[in-house]
């Protein structure tokens, strides 16, 4: 990461979080309450090792230093636990730990920011920051800082919590599974967003690849809109294209320039590639068979089989469909090989644009357990 790039926070919280919390006193004063929460170590590796977030532990720790919680009580535990977690390649970039009784209303303790405060700076990038926590003050600290938050309970315990505390927006995801919790955040990552400016165009594009197909598409192109949004649609990719062009020339630039911006966009969101499909394949679609074989390998490529007989389709002419792909190909780093066969000229170019939205489904889908690089070279 750049020095100067805003740092990401996952502010994580100790007890019912990482590790179990006892449910009579709730203070883990002795080596034999120490026991951590499934899952929790196995996926704090993996965001520590493959995401950029900085650590830090986030706790209340009622009476701490007090009679009712002694120091030399609460150490023990504490350092086996952080000793337990740098021997699997976790370590938090900070600790916070307030030690006020609950009916102290200390501004230190959660949900309140005064253990935090030297997070409000340029330094930090809170919107794109986590608060994760087993209690509904967690998320509630998430919003008094300005973030997201995962409340670590099971849906039916936690949703009616955040619907009554009005967070559902704050809280994406209410889950007990640290393997979805890490899952989610993966796919946090797999966004990208492109501006490409010349003198012939205006374009940013923006990408999710883990969405739901939400599209917003505006290219001054009728019919390139309808064909962009099948690729968001039917890949379940969120795909929104802004595009201004030289329309009073030709159509030209502004399909190219675009095909260029997008193909950049999957190739920014797809990363490392490490645990993708990689490749994708064809569909039907009325009187037409649209095959479209994809391989997102890293080295561009096209095979055009594909004739069409009528000049324009909508507002476009046909003979930049051939561009569109080779432009996307060059700039996503594809290999693709399509080919299209029927009567409707307006059914082989939708059955084009849907078949490799479908190959782009199958060829992004990750498996976020996989470390693995999908390729015997070692890089793609």
């Amino acid at each position: 990461m750049d020095k100067n790039t805003p740092k990401r926070v996952l502010f994580i919280d100790r007890d019912g979080t990482i590790i179990k919390e006892p449910p009579t006193d709730y203070q883990i004063d002795s080596l034999e309450k120490l026991d951590f929460i499934p899952g929790a170590i196995t996926n704090l590796n993996r965001i520590a090792k493959h995401l950029d977030f900085e650590l830090a532990m986030v706790t209340n720790q009622d009476g701490l230093g007090t009679s009712s919680f002694p120091e030399d009580t609460f150490r023990p535990a504490q350092n086996k636990m952080l000793n337990t977690l740098k021997g699997e390649g976790i370590e938090f970039d900070n600790i916070h730990i307030d030690r006020s009784f609950p009916e102290d209303d200390a501004p230190t303790r959660k949900p309140r920011t005064g253990l935090l405060e030297d997070y409000f700076s340029d330094q930090y990038d809170l919107a794109g920051s986590f608060v994760i926590g087993d209690r509904i003050t967690d998320i509630e600290l998430a919003k008094n800082l300005g973030c997201r938050g995962i409340l670590v309970k099971s849906i039916d315990d936690g949703l009616p919590l955040l619907k009554e505390k009005n967070l559902t927006d704050i809280c994406p995801l209410c889950t007990e599974d640290w393997e979805e919790i890490a899952g989610f955040l993966f796919q946090q990552e797999r966004t990208a967003t492109v501006e490409r400016n010349t003198s012939e165009t205006k374009i940013k594009v923006e990408l999710k690849l883990d969405g739901t197909g939400a599209c917003k598409i505006d290219t001054g192109l009728g019919f390139f809109d309808h064909m962009l949004e099948q690729i968001g649609r039917h890949s379940g990719c969120d795909l929104n294209i802004k595009v201004r062009g030289d329309l009073q020339v030709d159509e030209h630039h502004t399909i190219e320039d675009t095909a260029l911006a997008l193909g950049e966009a999957f190739k920014k969101a797809l990363g490392d590639k490490r645990g993708i499909e990689r490749y994708g394949f064809s569909l039907p679609m009325d009187d037409c068979m649209a095959h479209v074989a994809l391989d997102f390998g890293g080295r561009p490529w096209l095979v055009w089989k594909t004739k069409f007989k009528r000049e324009k389709v909508g507002d476009l002419p046909t003979e930049m469909f051939l561009h569109f792909f080779k432009s996307f190909s060059d700039a996503a780093a594809a290999n693709l090989y399509i080919k299209a066969k029927g009567k409707n000229e307006h059914h082989k170019i939708e059955g084009i644009f849907k078949a490799l939205a479908r190959s782009i489904k199958a060829a992004i889908r990750k498996d976020y357990l996989n470390d693995q690089l999908p390729s015997t070279k070692g890089t793609l």
